[in-house]
């Protein structure tokens, strides 16, 4: 029996967003995922590899590479593999392209989110971040807020000219503090170390959705925004530790761990009054990855 190796155009056909966060809903009702995560490091370069296996489900393990450097020559800044195994026997499953894993597992995340915290009425939508994943995170929220108005924020002017280019009805803003205030969804997916997000911006009623820092030393919110938000993530053991957005104001003293409401294995908590101001850690572990590849793996195969 073949191997499928699924590439990413002729994927990427067979998916839809609201399938895919129904899919990593129902992913979350399995056993918890046994997850193992390497970092490593050389200067602003990273290495992470992913493991993940859940009972049930199977196991999956990926490798990305993070250059920030590469794009000054051309080359994209995340690279790497994902390969599928099978849960009786453990025999290979599938080879999944790294970059539509990469991409609908990211905004599929944020939206599984979004579509429990943010409000349902949500009209208004900035993109902080005009990068590839910016483009994705258009795509998902478009799905399931199709009346929403798009505005996009990035720290170069011609990144989000480009963006608009792509996607007319984009907005483009050169006042960061002015798109984040008039939004009724902020979803910020930058690789900012100091804070750009400012607590004293937002309003009740908001929903702000972070997918950027990664690192020990990476942050998109600072820390009156943390305080004044209802917070969540998608998982505790990938996102406390490992990533600053939430470790530096825990080890600060900002916020205790009673500040983190949920995690995706308490889905049912993941609920919003009108005025609440609501906040996404978006970590990306790598039972993610397992609950999208999976996802594309049953669409690849299904029948016709």
């Amino acid at each position: 029996m073949s191997i499928p190796m699924i590439p990413f155009d002729a994927g990427e056909k067979l998916l839809d967003w609201i399938g895919l966060t129904d899919a990593l809903a129902a992913g979350h009702s399995l056993p918890k995922a046994e997850i193992g995560d390497t970092f490593l490091y050389r200067g602003k370069d990273t290495v992470l590899s992913r493991a993940a296996w859940i009972d049930g489900l199977g196991l999956a393990v990926k490798t990305a590479t993070i250059f920030p450097g590469n794009p000054a020559n051309g080359s994209p800044m995340v690279n790497g593999g994902l390969n599928l195994y099978d849960d009786a026997d453990g025999t290979l499953a599938a080879i999944v392209d790294f970059h539509l894993v990469t991409k609908w597992k990211t905004a599929g995340d944020s939206l599984l989110a979004a579509r429990r915290l943010a409000r349902p009425d949500s009209r208004k939508i900035t993109i902080i971040g005009a990068g590839n994943q910016g483009r994705a995170l258009h795509a998902a929220y478009a799905a399931a807020f199709p009346q929403a108005e798009f505005t996009v924020w990035n720290r170069t002017r011609a990144n989000a000219d480009a963006m608009a280019r792509e996607l007319p009805e984009l907005s483009v803003s050169d006042d960061l503090e002015t798109a984040v205030r008039q939004a009724d969804i902020i979803t910020s997916a930058t690789m900012s170390t100091d804070p750009l997000i400012k607590g004293a911006w937002l309003r009740a009623g908001q929903h702000v959705d972070l997918i950027g820092a990664y690192r020990p030393d990476m942050r998109e919110v600072d820390d009156e925004a943390l305080k004044k938000c209802r917070v969540f993530v998608d998982s505790f053991e990938t996102t406390v530790d490992h990533i600053g957005e939430i470790s530096i104001p825990l080890e600060k003293g900002v916020i205790t761990p009673a500040h983190l409401i949920a995690d995706y294995y308490d889905l049912e908590k993941f609920t919003r009054a009108p005025d609440d101001i609501t906040l996404f850690k978006n970590g990306g572990g790598a039972h993610l990855d397992l609950m999208t590849s999976r996802y594309i793996l049953d669409r690849w195969t299904a029948p016709a």
